[in-house]
């Protein structure tokens, strides 16, 4: 039986991985150093106090965790200043999932943006609970996010689905115990041994419907 659906943001609803990691090479570059080909798969799913730490402790940015995570959220609240970029279908699969479930937003993202973009897809009403991994002790592939979202959604999450992209984000909420629908990310797909942990696999987030989430439980 399932419960809840716990939706991921970045790559799920948003087509913004790209969009991340083009702010953090930009931010390197600006600082006059290299941004190794491994650093984005690396940050992908950490929490902001991972990155942010990743950044100057491992590329070597100047300044403090603090000042490279203010830096990076004021650059994509730039980018999200005249919308979001939803990615085709999102929207109308949160709402088609939010007729029949409870929903939650389980995002590596800052709450600045999760809010956002919540907002400007209107879908703030709708979504009762988001957790960003910024509040929780460790991020993905950690479970920490997906298990602080269905606490305060009040499910177990053997009884809760999560619709994820990316790798990191896969084996976050298998760890957590949650089923697990897989929707790969175009621009840094998950590898074959994470998406072998889905239970669904789909092309697209427009093909996310009500059936396919009680074949996912």
């Amino acid at each position: 039986m399932i419960d809840a659906v716990v939706f991921d943001l970045d790559g799920v609803i948003v087509d913004s991985e790209q969009v991340w990691d083009e702010v953090r090479v930009d931010l390197v570059h600006a600082a006059g150093l290299p941004f190794p080909p491994e650093a984005t798969r690396a940050m992908m799913g950490m929490s902001s106090p991972e990155w942010s730490r990743y950044l100057v402790e491992q590329l070597g940015i100047p300044g403090t965790p603090e000042q490279a995570n203010a830096a990076v959220v004021e650059r994509m609240l730039e980018r999200y200043a005249e919308g979001p970029p939803f990615i085709p279908g999102a929207l109308a699969a949160v709402r088609r999932i939010g007729e029949q479930w409870p929903l939650a937003i389980a995002s590596s993202s800052n709450r600045e943006l999760i809010a956002v973009v919540l907002e400007a897809g209107a879908l703030d009403s709708l979504v009762p609970v988001a957790v960003s991994s910024e509040e929780v002790g460790r991020g993905k592939p950690a479970p920490d996010v997906y298990l602080e979202a269905t606490r305060l959604l009040g499910v177990e999450p053997r009884h809760a689905v999560a619709v994820e992209d990316s790798q990191n984000g896969i084996r976050s909420a298998n760890a957590a115990g949650l089923r697990v629908i897989a929707v790969p990310n175009l621009h840094f797909p998950p590898d074959a041994e994470s998406l072998a942990l889905a239970d669904v696999v789909l092309g697209s987030i427009a093909e996310l419907t009500p059936a396919v989430v009680e074949a996912a439980g």
